[in-house]
C-alpha cells in the first residue's frame, strides 16, 4: 500500500505509528475540503428562492457531491469542485456570497436564468476561475472591483442585466483575458483605460450600455482583437488611427455613438480580415476612403448610413463578399450625370441581399445593370435621390426582392409590367415622382404585400378592384393622384388607408365596415357623397378619420360612437347638418375635433374635446349656439321662451282636453278590471325593464317544446338556458331560465337585468326580453331571452366531448387566428364594460362557457348573474351594487377576492388573463395537474421562452406543420410567446401590477395583424 509516494513496507517498525497517524491526518484535510464545497453549496442553494425545473434537488446529504446536478469535480485536486454550470435552468434568486469558498473552481455558468441583486465581491477570491457566465439574467448593482482577484479568467460574459456604475479600472489587471462581454447593462463613465492592458483580448463588446467620453487611445494596442462591438453608447471623440491598424480584426461596430472626425485615406494593409464594419449615426464626415473597397476584400457588411459623408462612392468591385451595403442618409454625390455608376460594380457581389443608398445627393440615370444585381438581394432602397428615368424594365429580374423603395426620385412614366414578377414583394413604395398611367392590375399578384405607398404621383382612372385580392395588404397609400370612380379597395387586414387628394365619387359604401382592423383612414379631398355609412362604427380601432373636403350630408349618424379610440376626428367642408352628438363629448382619446364650414345647428357641448377651443373648430357653422365661452357664442334661445304668449293661450285648451282624457283613462281601468275578474287567471309576464318587449310563459314554453331535454343546451349557477324558436316570427332564441329555490338566483337576475338595460356592443350577447310572472302551476316564473349562439360556448369548442367513432361531422376546432379574434372580442367586451359605460361594469364570471359564439365565430360576453356596477371614479369602490354576492368560478376568480377585497374591474383583467392562456393551451386552469402551488399562470410562465411551443395545444401545433415556411413558423411562435406574456401580465397576483385591458385589446390587434402579414 502506498500514500503519496511511500510505502509502509519499507518503514522501521518503530515509525509505524507515525505514518499511520499521518495518513488519518491527511484523510481528515481531505474530508475538510471537501465540506467546505459541500457548505458553499448548499448555501448557494438556500439563495435560490425559486427552482421550477428541480435540477438542486439531487443537492442534498444523501448523494454524493460530485453527482449533483450541474457539478464537475476534479480527481487531481481531491474532489474539489472546478465546475458549476447551471445555465438555462430558469432559476431565481441570488448568488450566495459564499460561492467565494469554492477556491478551486474554474468555470461558474449561471446564464440564462432569472438571478437578481448584485454579484457578490466574494467571487475575487476565485483565483483558479477561468470562465465567468453570468450573462442574461437580471443582476444589478456595480461590478466587483476585486474581480481583479481572479487573475486567470479568459471569458467574461455579463452582458443583458441590469449592471451600473462604471467598467472597475482594476479589470486591466486581467492580462488572461480572451473575451470581455458586457453589453446590455446600464453601466456609465467612460471607457477605462487599462482596458489597453488586455494582451490576450480577442473580443471586446461594451454595446447598449450609457458610456461617454472618448475612446482610450490604449485599445488601438490589442493586436490579438478580432471583434469589437461598442454600438449604441454616448461615445465621442475620434476614432484614432491606430484602430484600423489592428490588422487581426473582424468586426469594428462603433454605430449609434456621437463619434466625429474623419476615416483615414491611407491605410497601408489596412484591415485585411475585416467583414463587419459600420460606423452607421455618427457624425463622420469626409470621404469614403479607397482602402475600404481596396483592401477589406473579406467585408460582407458595410454600414455608413447617417452620417455626413460627402465625395463620390467609390467602386465595390472587389468586395465579392459584400452582403449588407447601407450609405443612406448622406451627403455622397453631386447631383452628376455619373453618381450612380457605382451601383454596376455590384453585380460582382454574388451574395448581396440589403442595399439602402436613399437620401443622398445621386443624380444620373438609374442604370439598367441593377437588373444584374445577385438574385439573393431582398432588399433594394434608391429613394430620396435626384434621379430622373425611368423604371428600368430589368428590375424585374430581380425576383426575390422584398423591399423596392424608390420614392423621391422623379421617376417618371409607367410602372413597367416586368415588376410583376416581383412577386416576393412585401414592401413598395414609389411615393412622390411623376409617375403616370393606371395602377396596374398586375398587382393582385403580389399576395405577400404588406405596405403599398403609390402616393404623389399622376395615376389616372379607378382603383383596380382585384386589390382586395392582396389579404396581407396593412398600409395602403394612394393619395395625392388623379384617381377617380367610386371603387372602393376593401382589403379587411388594412390598418392604414389614405385615399386624400383624388377625385373619387359616390357614396362611401357600407363595406367599409369591414376594415375593422383600420386605425387611420383619410379620404379628405373628394369628391364622396351621400351619408356616413352607419357601419363606420365597425372600424372602432380607428384613431385618425379625416373626411374633409367631400360632398357629404345628413347629420353624424349615432353609430360612430363606437369609435371610443379616436384621436383626430375632421369632417369640416361638407354639407353636414343637425345638431353637433354629444356623444363626441365621452371620446376620451379624442385631440382634435374639425367640424368647420357645415350646417350644423343647436347647441354646442360643453364636456371632453369641447373645453379646449383650440383643440375644437366649428368655424362656418352660424346656427350652433351655447358652448364654453372661449368659442364665443350667442346663447341659447329655446323655442318655449319664442312662443311664450302661444303657451299661455294655449293652457286653458291643454287642461280641459287633460281633464276630459283622465275621465276616459279612468272608465277605461274601471271597465279592464271588471273584464279581468270575469276570466280565468292567466299565466302573466312583465319586463323589468319597460322598453323591453314582453313574451309570456306560454310563449316561452311553446318556443322550447315545453322546455324538453332535447332542446336543453347548458345548466349554469342559477339555472337552465333551452334553445328555441318563436313560432310568430321563426325567431331563434335561447331561453335562461332561473331556479329561483336556488340561494341568490332572484338577485343573480335583478343584476343581469340591470346590467344589461344600458349596455349594447357587438361583443356582449344581446338580451330581446325577460319574462317575469308564473308559470301554469301557479309558481313565480323568470327567465331572459337572449339571441341564440349557433356556435354554442368556448368551452365546447377548447374542451370539446369526446366524439364517437361513427359519428357524423366534423370534431370542432379553433384555429390561431380564431382563437385570437374571440380574445381579442371578449377584450373589446371587457374594455367597454370597463371604461365606456356611464359607471364601470364588473363582470365577475369571467370563462369559457360564458362566452359564446355566433355563426361568423364573433365572441359574445354572457352571462351578468354575479356583475357588479361600481359607483365613482375609482375601481376599488366600497359601493357596489351587489347582486348576488362574491361568486365566480374557481380557477378564474382572482386571488384577492379569497382575502377579503371589494371587486375591481383588475378581478375581470385577472380572469381573462387565466381565459386567454387556457384558450392557447388547451389547458383548464382546474385541471389535475394543478396542484399545492402549481398553477395556469405558474405553468406558462416557468414554461417560457423555452418550451412555448410545448405547453401550446396540440391543434395548434399542427399549424407550424410541414407546409409552413421557415418565416411563417418562427412568426407562429413569436406570436404565441406574446400572447402567453400578455396573459400572465394580466393574471399576476397584485392587482395593480396587471395590464390595463385597453392595452390588451391594442397588443392583440398588432398580433392579429402580424398573423395576418404573415399570410394566416
Amino acid at each position: 500500500m502506498q500514500l503519496i509516494g511511500f510505502s509502509f513496507a519499507k518503514l522501521p517498525f518503530r515509525r509505524f505509528g507515525f505514518a499511520i497517524a499521518f495518513a488519518l491526518c491527511f484523510a481528515r484535510v481531505f474530508s475538510a475540503s471537501n465540506e467546505t464545497d459541500k457548505s458553499a453549496l448548499l448555501l448557494f442553494k438556500a439563495g435560490i428562492i425559486d427552482d421550477p425545473l428541480g435540477v438542486l434537488s439531487s443537492w442534498n446529504n444523501t448523494v454524493n457531491l460530485c453527482q449533483w446536478y450541474g457539478i464537475t469535480c476534479s480527481r487531481r485536486h481531491l474532489n474539489r469542485v472546478i465546475v458549476l454550470d447551471l445555465n438555462s435552468q430558469k432559476l431565481s434568486g441570488s448568488i450566495s456570497p459564499h460561492i467565494g469558498n469554492l477556491s478551486f473552481l474554474k468555470v461558474l455558468s449561471l446564464c440564462n436564468n432569472s438571478l437578481d441583486q448584485e454579484i457578490p465581491p466574494q467571487i475575487g477570491q476565485l483565483h483558479r476561475l477561468r470562465i465567468l457566465k453570468l450573462h442574461h439574467n437580471s443582476l444589478a448593482g456595480e461590478i466587483p472591483k476585486n474581480i481583479s482577484g481572479c487573475f486567470n479568467l479568459l471569458r467574461i460574459e455579463l452582458y443583458q442585466n441590469q449592471l451600473s456604475g462604471e467598467v472597475p479600472l482594476e479589470i486591466g489587471s486581467l492580462v488572461k483575458l480572451q473575451l470581455l462581454d458586457l453589453g446590455r447593462n446600464n453601466l456609465t463613465a467612460s471607457v477605462p483605460s487599462s482596458t489597453g492592458n488586455f494582451s490576450s483580448l480577442e473580443a471586446l463588446f461594451l454595446d447598449e450600455n450609457n458610456l461617454g467620453g472618448n475612446l482610450p487611445a490604449a485599445l488601438g494596442q490589442l493586436t490579438k482583437l478580432t471583434l469589437l462591438g461598442l454600438t449604441s453608447n454616448w461615445l465621442s471623440g475620434t476614432v484614432l488611427p491606430s484602430f484600423y491598424n489592428l490588422s487581426s480584426l473582424v468586426a469594428f461596430d462603433v454605430g449609434f455613438n456621437i463619434i466625429h472626425g474623419s476615416l483615414p485615406t491611407t491605410m497601408g494593409l489596412g484591415l485585411p480580415n475585416l467583414e463587419l464594419f459600420s460606423i452607421v449615426m455618427n457624425r463622420f464626415v469626409g470621404s469614403i476612403p479607397s482602402w475600404i473597397p481596396n483592401n477589406a476584400t473579406n467585408l460582407q457588411t458595410l454600414q455608413l448610413g447617417l452620417n455626413k459623408l460627402s465625395g463620390n462612392v467609390p467602386s465595390f468591385e472587389n468586395l465579392r463578399n459584400l452582403q449588407r451595403l447601407s450609405l443612406y442618409h448622406n451627403h455622397l454625390g453631386s447631383e452628376g450625370s455619373s453618381d450612380l455608376s457605382f451601383l454596376c460594380s455590384l453585380t460582382n457581389s454574388t451574395s448581396l441581399t440589403y442595399l439602402y443608398i436613399l437620401n443622398n445627393r445621386l443624380g444620373g440615370l438609374l442604370p439598367k445593370c441593377i437588373g444584374n444585381f445577385s438574385v439573393t438581394i431582398q432588399k433594394l432602397a434608391l429613394g430620396i435621390n435626384p434621379k430622373i428615368g425611368e423604371i428600368p424594365r430589368e428590375i424585374g429580374n430581380l425576383v426575390n426582392l422584398e423591399v423596392l423603395e424608390m420614392s423621391n426620385a422623379i421617376l417618371f412614366g409607367d410602372i413597367p409590367f416586368d415588376v410583376a414578377n416581383l412577386k416576393n414583394l412585401t414592401e413598395l413604395v414609389l411615393s412622390n415622382n411623376n409617375l403616370s398611367g393606371v395602377i396596374p392590375s398586375f398587382l393582385q399578384k403580389f399576395k405577400k404585400l404588406i405596405l403599398l405607398y403609390l402616393d404623389g404621383n399622376h395615376f389616372h382612372g379607378h382603383i383596380p378592384s382585384n386589390l382586395n385580392t392582396c389579404e396581407s395588404l396593412l398600409r395602403l397609400d394612394l393619395s395625392n393622384n388623379n384617381l377617380s370612380g367610386t371603387i372602393f379597395p376593401v382589403v379587411k387586414a388594412l390598418i392604414y388607408l389614405n385615399l386624400s387628394h383624388n377625385h373619387l365619387n359616390g357614396a362611401l359604401p357600407a363595406e367599409i365596415g369591414q376594415l375593422d382592423h383600420l386605425n387611420y383612414l383619410d379620404i379628405s379631398v373628394n369628391m364622396f357623397g351621400g351619408e356616413i355609412p352607419s357601419t363606420l362604427r365597425d372600424c372602432n380601432g380607428l384613431i385618425e378619420l379625416s373626411m374633409k373636403d367631400n360632398h357629404f350630408r345628413g347629420s353624424i349618424p349615432q353609430s360612430i360612437s363606437s369609435l371610443r379610440s379616436i384621436e383626430i376626428l375632421d369632417l369640416s367642408n361638407n354639407n353636414l347638418s343637425g345638431e353637433i352628438p354629444k356623444f363626441l363629448e365621452a371620446f376620451d382619446f379624442l385631440q382634435i375635433l374639425n367640424l368647420s364650414y357645415n350646417n350644423f345647428e343647436g347647441m354646442l357641448p360643453t364636456e371632453g374635446v369641447f373645453k379646449n377651443a383650440s383643440a375644437t373648430f366649428i368655424t362656418g357653422n352660424n346656427k350652433i349656439c351655447g358652448g364654453t365661452p372661449e368659442f364665443r357664442l350667442s346663447k341659447c334661445i329655446s323655442r318655449h321662451s319664442k312662443s311664450k304668449g302661444v303657451v299661455r293661450k294655449l293652457k286653458l285648451v291643454l287642461s280641459i282636453i287633460f281633464g276630459l282624457l283622465g275621465m276616459v283613462l279612468v272608465l277605461v281601468f274601471v271597465y279592464v278590471r271588471s273584464l279581468k275578474k270575469k276570466k280565468t287567471k292567466e299565466p302573466t309576464s312583465s319586463s323589468v325593464v319597460d322598453t323591453w318587449q314582453k313574451l309570456s310563459y306560454g310563449t316561452l314554453l311553446r318556443a322550447t317544446d315545453g322546455f324538453s331535454s332535447t332542446n336543453l343546451i347548458g345548466t349554469g349557477s342559477f339555472g337552465s338556458v333551452y334553445r328555441g324558436v318563436l313560432q310568430e316570427n321563426g325567431t331563434n332564441i335561447a331561453v335562461k331560465v332561473l331556479n329561483l329555490l336556488r340561494h341568490g338566483a332572484l338577485k343573480g337576475f335583478k343584476a343581469e337585468c340591470k346590467a344589461l338595460k344600458s349596455i349594447k356592443h357587438r361583443n356582449i350577447l344581446k338580451v330581446l326580453t325577460v319574462c317575469s310572472g308564473i308559470d301554469y302551476n301557479g309558481n313565480d316564473f323568470k327567465a331572459l331571452v337572449y339571441e341564440l349562439m349557433v356556435n354554442g360556448s368556448l368551452k365546447e369548442w377548447l374542451h370539446p366531448y369526446p366524439i364517437p367513432a361513427n359519428a357524423d361531422g366534423p370534431s370542432k376546432n379553433l384555429s390561431l387566428i380564431q382563437r385570437i379574434k374571440i380574445s381579442i372580442d371578449v377584450a373589446f367586451a371587457l374594455d367597454y364594460l370597463h371604461n365606456q359605460c356611464h359607471n364601470a361594469i364588473v363582470h365577475c364570471d369571467l370563462k369559457p362557457s360564458n362566452v359564446l359564439l355566433d355563426a361568423e365565430m364573433v365572441g359574445h360576453v354572457g352571462d351578468f348573474g354575479l356583475a357588479k356596477i361600481i359607483l365613482g371614479s375609482t375601481s376599488y369602490s366600497n359601493t357596489n351594487i351587489s347582486s348576488a354576492g362574491l361568486g365566480g368560478t374557481i380557477g378564474y376568480v382572482a386571488p384577492e377576492y379569497g382575502m377579503g377585497s371589494v371587486v375591481s374591474i383588475e378581478g375581470d383583467v385577472y380572469s381573462y388573463g387565466i381565459l386567454l392562456l387556457e384558450m392557447f393551451t388547451g389547458i383548464s386552469p382546474t385541471a389535475d395537474l394543478f396542484k399545492e402551488n402549481l398553477n395556469l399562470h405558474n405553468f406558462v410562465k416557468e414554461a417560457l421562452p423555452e418550451r412555448a411551443l410545448e405547453i401550446t395545444d396540440p391543434t395548434l401545433v399542427q399549424e407550424l406543420g410541414s407546409d409552413a415556411g421557415q418565416s411563417k413558423r418562427s412568426t407562429i411562435q413569436d406570436c404565441l410567446l406574446m400572447i402567453y406574456r400578455i396573459g400572465i401580465a394580466c393574471s399576476v397576483g397584485v392587482p395593480g401590477e396587471r395590464m390595463s385591458i385597453t392595452d390588451v385589446a391594442a397588443k392583440l390587434c398588432s398580433i392579429r395583424d402580424r398573423l395576418y402579414a404573415a399570410g394566416l
